[in-house]
């Protein structure tokens, strides 16, 4: 008979033997005094810290108006939204979020889904459904929910060699000119922090009459006049068929969804068992979605005040000489090249200097690339800034690694 303990202690066993097992932190955020936290150490014991690896990229988390529109939503509706959309779970407030989402991005519609992640998944394993033959051509780099989504569909894919618009263009070339087609691509790259050609893409797309989806998950709030992302940075928007973006990030709450016509998102929501099947967002969690979108709409300076810390903490740290990437996003990976030495780093920062940066190792990037990623935030001041820069540079020699052989 299988020993499925005896399977499951080799699986483990073999991740701890390549340095790159995952450990959670225990935290406990404090409203209002963000990025600070408290970590809870598996003794009991506690210790502040500073938190420098999140996703609450403009700390909207915290946000009075956020939380204001959160409290007014559970006062008037209660906890959880009772059912999937389609069984009673469709409440104004989800009306609400899909009309700003929709008017972000200049498209007729936005569809919901409990997480960007989800997003991706349920719309590219569906729309083979709706276009017979489809195609879909994919960065070698998308995310996992992306290639998840194309691996399920049953349908074609290509993958083109990272943003290698000529590769694209040879295997666009050598696929029927008469089959339907789809690029799936990222604006902003979450490991590298690098961006997606959308211009170059959309003019492959319009030559050879292929939809065109792009993910902004690492972009929405923190890019362009109102926060559409990228695209709308680089007045793109109208020329994207599918737009996926994510709540949980920028906007500080929870959730995914994808702005689209209102022809295509009401066939994903007819034909997705992602949509279909699952209990819809909290009404809560909508109405400070909504709310998030509607004010960074309108505020430019939160913007601002991210792309100056991004800029200041790159500055900093190419100063001591550290092998940063920078590709003029607001994501800052520090490149160590070795799972151990990450971990090692990480730790020390985390127990020795309050400060928590998790490890990034594979298969999340390709080994011998493994990385601490920072992602600076309007409310890391200059006193985050400079613990998070002197600690790194007692470190980077304590750990007795030095910065050349890192480097590579």
């Amino acid at each position: 008979m299988t020993d499925y303990a005896a399977h499951l202690d080799l699986a483990i066993a073999k991740l701890h033997e390549e340095g790159r097992y995952r450990t959670f932190i225990d935290i406990e955020r404090k409203r209002g005094q963000f990025p600070h936290a408290t970590w809870r150490r598996p003794d009991g014991t506690e210790q502040p810290i500073t938190v420098w690896c999140g996703n609450d990229y403009l700390g909207m988390g915290q946000h009075p108006v956020v939380l204001a529109a959160m409290h007014e939503a559970i006062e008037a509706t209660g906890a959880g939204s009772g059912g999937t959309r389609n069984i009673s779970g469709t409440t104004v407030y989800h009306k609400r979020l899909e009309a700003e989402l929709a008017d972000l991005h200049g498209k007729e519609a936005a569809l919901l889904f409990t997480s960007a992640y989800i997003a991706n998944d349920a719309t590219l394993s569906t729309l083979p459904k709706l276009f017979p033959g489809l195609i879909i051509y994919s960065d070698a780099l998308n995310h996992a929910s992306m290639i998840e989504g194309i691996r399920r569909n049953g349908g074609q894919k290509r993958i083109f060699r990272h943003n290698d618009v000529a590769h694209l263009r040879e295997l666009l070339e050598a696929d029927d000119p008469a089959a339907p087609k789809l690029i799936a691509f990222e604006s902003v790259y979450s490991m590298d922090g690098d961006f997606g050609p959308i211009e170059e893409i959309c003019d492959l797309a319009d030559e050879f009459g292929a939809l065109t989806y792009l993910d902004e998950v690492h972009a929405v709030g923190m890019y362009g006049p109102r926060g559409g992302g990228v695209a709308e940075r680089d007045r793109l928007m109208h020329r994207l068929d599918i737009i996926n973006g994510t709540l949980g990030k920028a906007f500080g709450v929870m959730g995914g969804y994808i702005a689209t016509s209102a022809r295509m998102a009401d066939a994903v929501r007819s034909y997705a068992p992602g949509f279909i099947f699952t209990t819809s967002l909290p009404p809560t969690v909508a109405a400070g979605a909504a709310a998030s979108v509607a004010h960074l709409k309108r505020d430019q300076s939160i913007r601002d005040a991210h792309q100056t810390q991004a800029s200041i903490l790159k500055t900093r740290l190419k100063g001591l000489g550290l092998p940063i990437i920078d590709h003029g996003s607001h994501i800052v990976p520090l490149i160590v090249g070795d799972p151990v030495h990450t971990k090692k780093i990480s730790d020390m920062l985390l127990g020795e200097y309050g400060i928590y940066v998790q490890p990034i190792n594979f298969p999340t990037v390709p080994r011998g690339t493994e990385r601490l990623r920072f992602t600076p935030s309007p409310v890391h001041g200059p006193r985050e800034m400079d613990a998070l820069v002197h600690g790194l540079d007692r470190l980077w020699s304590h750990c007795a690694l030095n910065r050349a052989e890192l480097a590579g």
